[in-house]
C-alpha cells in the first residue's frame, strides 16, 4: 500500500483527512483511488488527461514529470504539491 498525503486544498473534500493508505502502482491509479473515497479530487487534479498545471506529484521525496504515467513502487509516500515556478 500506498500513503498518500493530501494538500490542504484537498482536505474539505477528505472531511479533514492529511492522508490515507491505498493500493495503487500508478499516480492515476492513486487519484483514481482517492476519488472513490474522496468524489471530487480527481477534478481538481486531472485536466485533459494529465495533471492540471500548477500541480506536482513527488514520489518518496522526488517531484517527477511523468504525471499520471508515473510508476509509485509498493510502500511509497505521494506527496501532491502546488508547482513552483520562477527564476
Amino acid at each position: 500500500m500506498v500513503t498518500v498525503f493530501l494538500p490542504p486544498a484537498w482536505r474539505d473534500l477528505s472531511g479533514g483527512q492529511t492522508e490515507i493508505r491505498l493500493e495503487a502502482s500508478t499516480v492515476r491509479q492513486v487519484l483514481f483511488g482517492l476519488e472513490g473515497s474522496f468524489p471530487g479530487i480527481r477534478e481538481r487534479a486531472i485536466a485533459n488527461d494529465s495533471l492540471k498545471p500548477g500541480l506536482a506529484v513527488a514520489i518518496n521525496g522526488t517531484v517527477s514529470r511523468l504525471g499520471l504515467r508515473a510508476p509509485v513502487p509498493a510502500e511509497a509516500e505521494v506527496h501532491f504539491l502546488p508547482a513552483l515556478g520562477g527564476g
